[in-house]
């Protein structure tokens, strides 16, 4: 008998057989799988009665509460399809959104509603459902959340809807650096594949205390939202990354997993209470986004204790689809060689598909840590393309295979590890740089906090690399001292040959460094692209 793939089964699982186990903690509320699922059903329902239905799009935008969580069941067990949104964006790339997803409803954090309010008359939404927050107001004309789920009469139950694993479940935007943000479209089966992968390499189980330090909006939580359900295991909400109150969730909650981007982790390591923080769970980490420093990980092992697992994917597949496999005859190497192998992406997870990486031809590159190409991937967890937008899925999937726009390295055991994004890598004088590969050797500097490596133009080079520098409080250090250390431990014509000190680098929600940001004050009239 054929059962369509779909992560909202696991829902119905975890209600059945943890119905009274700690589903959900959000502050000072809990909820059992009991509760949750209950309360979803009534999102559900309440959904219905206002007149959505199968293949509808509902927008969200919340941050990492409990409301979040029973949106992604509450909404797509209908059959209809969520936008999850990510509430730092202008309110011009809100607008451009939920129009174009065809939202219908949207459902917004009285905190975030803001951009809203100057857009509310440009939207084409039908109904807008608020989550109140004590403390902020809105002029936004909607309806409360608790009470749009109080009209439900107690024994209502959702509609049947049959899916069908390759229906839309999520629409997911990725944010526009050098155009109008795309609609990744990703199924019940992609997610369900992906979900799988998380579950099985990041070694969820029933008694994992989940915290979800990663945004719910950020490509599903990667899988989160629905992994953490299939094991019956416990979400830990976080309304925002605060790394205080995130060291005391590690002891107060026993948190045993959570992911997030390099920055995060940064965030972490250099909070000054972590040297005071007892962390007896060891919490798995797990961190993707962008390339992390080995430098970065030894920190987090060393000073948190976290074990650190990396992964790589995009948005556009769902999001996993390489993960560093620890073998245990890494365990005989030193600190800093065990960290130098986390830093590589790795190798194929067991449910996506294929991954591999092809030079200008197509070809594979030899696995020799030297030929440098582009990762592809095909297989399970591909989105279907962008919303309404033939050109760019055309662009990006071609001949069955998605092209990442990663440039990368596969090593003689398979490993790949990324050197840089297509747009990152600096061609000076004809020789390639690795901007990742000078960030490394940066973070290994006792000064340096956080550092992005970008091109600026040279008359003789063309372009040439410049470090932006995030320093540790109360250091003191040149940029001729940044520059000596940084040819001391690499190839002199890779080192920066300028540097700048900043307070702080631009970033996504997510925590992704936005590098075109740094360009565009260089680059402004010449011909580098974002």
């Amino acid at each position: 008998m054929f059962s369509a793939l779909t992560p909202l089964d696991w829902k119905r699982r975890a209600v059945k057989y943890y119905s009274e186990k700690t589903a959900v903690i959000d502050g000072d509320k809990q909820f059992t799988y009991k509760e949750f699922g209950e309360r979803t059903d009534k999102l559900s329902v309440a959904l219905h009665e206002t007149g959505i239905r199968e293949g509808d799009h509902v927008a969200v935008m919340l941050p990492n509460t409990h409301y979040m969580l029973e949106s992604f069941y509450g909404i797509c067990q209908l059959g209809a399809a969520m936008v999850p949104l990510n509430y730092r964006l202008t309110a011009e790339d809100l607008k451009y959104i939920i129009n174009h997803s065809d939202a219908k409803m949207l459902i917004v954090d009285e905190e975030f509603c803001g951009p809203i309010e100057e857009i509310q008359d440009q939207l084409s939404l039908e109904q807008i459902v608020i989550v109140s927050v004590p403390g902020h107001e809105t002029t936004i004309k909607g309806v409360d959340y608790e009470a749009f789920l109080q009209h439900v009469s107690k024994n209502a139950e959702p509609p049947f809807v049959e899916i069908d694993e390759n229906q839309l479940l999520t629409l997911n935007y990725t944010s526009g650096t050098t155009s109008k943000p795309k609609g990744v479209m990703l199924t019940h089966r992609g997610n369900y594949i992906n979900a799988a992968n998380f579950m099985y390499h990041l070694g969820v189980n029933h008694d994992d205390v989940y915290l979800h330090t990663l945004p719910m909006f950020h490509a599903n939580g990667w899988g989160g939202v629905w992994a953490i359900t299939a094991a019956g295991g416990t979400h830990v909400c976080l309304r925002k990354v605060d790394p205080p109150h995130i060291l005391d969730l590690f002891e107060s909650e026993n948190i045993s997993l959570l992911c997030g981007a390099p920055t995060v982790v940064n965030m972490l390591v250099n909070e000054p209470k972590a040297k005071e923080t007892n962390v007896k769970t060891h919490p798995r980490m797990a961190t993707a986004g962008a390339p992390p420093a080995a430098a970065l990980i030894n920190k987090a092992q060393d000073i948190l204790g976290l074990n650190m697992i990396h992964v790589y994917g995009l948005t556009e597949t769902s999001p996993f689809i390489l993960y560093c496999e620890w073998k245990r005859e890494f365990d005989s190497k030193s600190a800093d060689e065990q960290a130098t192998i986390k830093a590589r992406q790795g190798i194929e997870l067991a449910f996506n598909g294929e991954t591999k990486v092809v030079n200008s031809d197509d070809a594979e590159v030899a696995w020799d840590g030297k030929e440098l190409g582009e990762i592809i991937t095909r297989g399970n967890v591909v989105m279907e393309g962008y919303y309404k937008d033939e050109e760019k899925t055309a662009a990006a999937i071609k001949d069955g295979w998605f092209y990442t726009g990663d440039l990368a390295v596969t090593h003689s055991d398979g490993f790949i590890e990324i050197r840089d994004r297509a747009k990152d890598l600096i061609i000076s004088g004809g020789e390639n740089i690795s901007s990742t590969e000078v960030e490394g050797v940066l973070y290994k500097n006792p000064a340096v906090m956080e550092t992005a490596v970008i091109s600026i133009p040279d008359e003789k080079w063309g372009e040439v690399p410049k470090a932006i520098v995030v320093l540790y409080p109360n250091t003191n250090v040149t940029e001729g001292e940044i520059i000596d250390y940084c040819r001391s431990n690499m190839a002199h014509f890779k080192a920066p040959k300028a540097v700048e000190f900043v307070e702080a680098l631009p970033k996504t929600a997510t925590g992704k460094l936005q590098k075109y940001r740094l360009r565009e004050m260089y680059w402004e009239g010449s011909k580098k692209v974002n």
